[in-house]
């Protein structure tokens, strides 16, 4: 051991060779945390002669666990077996798996995802005679989530006004619902987990005793809820090994809460605080940069980054006249990088969020490069896939009602709305659950099939299909249950028509089959665990032949050599919700500091100075406060915007909003036109293109908008004194 660990520099040493105790280890970004982790499990075995199975290691993606255990096996190999390693939510699912017998629920529960929470919340909002247009299931659901991450019940839910009465009634009304489902959500998982630890000393320190050592990566985007959890976990022993970096705490939004840091501090007097400072990934000149970013933050550590790298290339600034003008600049310079030869996989596009990813797919489209987007549309979450996943989440959890509900008329057996409604009612009369009742029916002398009538049938044979369904799950593969759903239901028929689209659909099914393959061993129950739990990250392969776009949330632990940070506007960068709050606006400035950090080469940043707005209309735009923060001797800018001015003045002191005088009026050309050139009907031909028929035209901001349809291309909406349109 005392030879690997000689590869590592000496702070990286340090913390791998720590001795026991509560330990801090603030690592900044590159700096090698994942190294660090993996050689101190490595140390703890070898070294410190630490069973396998009394370490518990925490991560945030199941990814990243499973990187996580390959690299501990590479390092000592069969020794590393036994290790609890996950995710919380995946450790904590084993944890109450094992535990069902103290919960609301039983062992074969399921979790329901964001999808399935809306589906119910929508029920009892129905059921509870609420508009929902003014109570938004989206919005319930956020704020029950806000009061789990902080151990909040239904009956401690703060009340300050009639809204609130109505969120705690509906909180109370939806756990109630969700154990009527044997199922609970993520939060639950953590409340539930921290609650038995809580209220059943001997589990609790049953569970502390085995896990002798506590390793934790990403402390930072730890929740309330989180924490307190392993705090109870290493109450025997003592020994939490963090990893963290405040200024990489992104996650606020969801519960995520850097003061976790000051609470280990506090609660954890003594504890050992190693700072992790040498950068392996980027430029010195970009970490400079980050560093100029962050450090206008306070209440956290300060980090000095460095790197034995080249100290590279300065940022590149780009200044475009409109965010259309904005995304073709950043596409044309991969196009131009692709064609020198680079690798598509190495230039990244972030944002800060998901709609600004339109603009750019259109010039992607235009250049004719193909592009990975991350954060479209899951394939978890298709809706063939989440079929088939629902399918067997009933045949697991007959008490699932969201699931049944879900495929009881899937592909249409002729058990309308009306029969369900009916089957509902008989439920809730007999105080048994809707899948109890459906496969009761199965029995000719059922006082329910009498009752239901004619209709009484066509629910029996879906109950008698369930009934088999789940009698093969007992005995046989989870492939051969797979294939048998799909015959029975005849749903390749269903989604696979002679179209295209058809076919697609048909080819994910058979990509969650092979996905289905390899929990073949472990069965149905891991399976629907793991499908649950999935992240985006998850999805996301090691190797890409395409530029990525991805919101700057989702690029947390991802590196690219080249990355482009567009829309370094105010309202966009910081964004417009972050204007009123100190916590949301160094938050953006964390976000921000994530988005550097990921390049290792090249860094462009990108702000437009006029942006459509959601009405079609151009609106001016103010520079981003976070371009002053950056030093003026590291950064190029590029100024396309017409006509040419002088460059923005860094050192330039004002307020965070107030525009600089040569922008408020930049956009105005010296021979501004007082009529429209360009009427509607009028054939043009565009250089890119190619020819169209002019829609519209109208001044603005002292310029003529041309909107022209273009054939093959569709409605384009051009400035006319750069598009150099020619009349026909």
């Amino acid at each position: 051991m005392d030879k690997l660990i000689n590869i590592l520099n000496s702070q990286q040493q340090k913390a791998v060779a720590a001795p026991s105790g509560p330990t801090l280890v603030l690592a900044g970004p590159g700096s090698g945390k994942t190294r660090v982790l993996t050689y101190r499990i490595a140390y703890l075995i070898s070294a410190m002669n630490v069973p396998p199975w009394n370490i518990l290691a925490v991560t945030f993606t199941n990814k990243a666990a499973k990187q996580m255990g390959e690299r501990v096996g590479q390092l000592i190999g069969a020794q590393a077996d036994g290790i609890w390693l996950g995710t919380f939510h995946s450790i904590c699912g084993r944890i109450l798996r094992r535990e069902a017998d103290l919960l609301p629920v039983n062992r074969d529960f399921v979790i329901f995802d964001v999808d399935d929470q809306e589906s119910l919340m929508k029920e009892i909002l129905r059921e509870s005679n609420l508009d929902e247009k003014r109570f938004k299931p989206s919005s319930i659901l956020a704020a029950i989530s806000t009061a789990k991450n902080d151990l909040t019940t239904p009956e401690n839910f703060p009340v300050n006004n009639y809204y609130d009465e109505q969120v705690k009634r509906l909180y109370a009304l939806y756990q109630q619902r969700l154990a009527r489902n044997n199922a609970m959500d993520f939060d639950d998982m953590l409340v539930y987990t921290n609650q038995i630890l809580e209220s059943y000393p001997v589990v609790r320190e049953t569970y502390g005793h085995k896990f002798e050592h506590i390793l934790v990566d990403e402390f930072q985007d730890t929740n309330y809820a989180q924490y307190s959890i392993l705090q109870n976990l290493a109450r025997v022993h003592n020994n939490l090994y963090v990893v963290g970096d405040e200024d990489q705490s992104i996650y606020r939004w969801r519960g995520a809460d850097y003061r976790n840091l000051e609470r280990f501090r506090r609660d954890f007097k003594g504890a050992n605080v190693i700072l992790l400072e040498q950068n392996y990934r980027s430029t010195q000149i970009i970490l400079d940069c980050a560093m100029a970013v962050i450090d206008q933050n306070t209440n956290r550590t300060r980090k000095k980054l460095f790197t034995d790298a080249s100290v590279g290339d300065k940022l590149r600034l780009i200044v475009a006249e409109d965010d259309r003008e904005e995304a073709q600049l950043v596409v044309n310079d991969i196009r131009d990088g692709i064609r020198s030869g680079r690798n598509p996989s190495e230039y990244a596009i972030m944002y800060r969020t998901n709609a600004q990813s339109r603009i750019l797919e259109e010039a992607f489209r235009r250049e004719g490069i193909s592009y990975r987007l991350v954060g479209a549309q899951r394939f978890y979450g298709r809706k063939e896939v989440r079929d088939i996943i629902a399918f067997l989440r009933l045949i697991y959890n007959p008490m699932d009602e969201v699931s049944l509900r879900r495929v009881i008329n899937l592909p249409p057996r002729g058990i309308g709305d009306k029969t369900v409604a009916n089957l509902a009612e008989i439920s809730n009369r007999s105080g048994l659950n809707m899948g109890e009742v459906l496969l009761d029916l199965t029995n000719p002398a059922s006082p329910a099939l009498i009752e239901l009538g004619r209709n009484g049938e066509k629910l029996a044979r879906f109950g008698r299909l369930l009934s088999q369904w789940r009698a093969m799950a007992q005995s046989d593969s989870l492939s051969n249950l797979f294939d048998r759903v799909v015959l029975d239901t005849e749903y390749e028929a269903y989604i696979r028509d002679k179209s295209e689209e058809g076919q697609d659909r048909w080819e994910n099914v058979l990509e969650l089959r092979s996905v289905a393959m390899e929990y073949e061993t472990r069965g149905l129950q891991e399976f629907l665990e793991a499908m649950a739990l999935v992240a985006d990250q998850d999805t996301l392969p090691e190797t890409l032949d395409a530029p990525t776009m991805l919101t700057l949330h989702a690029a947390k632990g991802l590196e690219f050599e080249r990355v482009y940070i567009v829309g370094l506007d105010e309202m966009l960068l910081p964004h417009s919700r972050s204007r009123d709050d100190e916590e949301d606006l160094a938050e953006e400035r964390r976000l921000l500091y994530v988005g550097i950090t990921r390049a290792k080469r090249k860094l462009t940043l990108t702000r437009a100075m006029r942006r459509r707005s959601l009405s079609g209309m151009y609106e001016d735009t103010v520079p981003s406060r976070f371009l002053k923060d950056l030093p003026s001797g590291l950064v190029q800018e590029d100024l396309y915007a017409q006509p040419r001015r002088s460059s923005y003045n860094w050192e330039r002191e004002t307020s965070a909003w107030e525009r600089p005088s040569w922008m408020r009026d930049s956009r105005v050309p010296m021979d501004k036109p007082t009529k429209t050139k360009f009427k509607t009907g009028m054939q043009v031909r565009h250089a890119t293109y190619g020819r169209g028929v002019v829609k519209n035209s109208k001044l603005e901001h002292g310029d003529e908008t041309v909107e022209v349809y273009f054939e093959g291309h569709g409605l384009k909406a051009l400035i006319a004194s750069m598009a150099k349109l020619e009349i026909l």
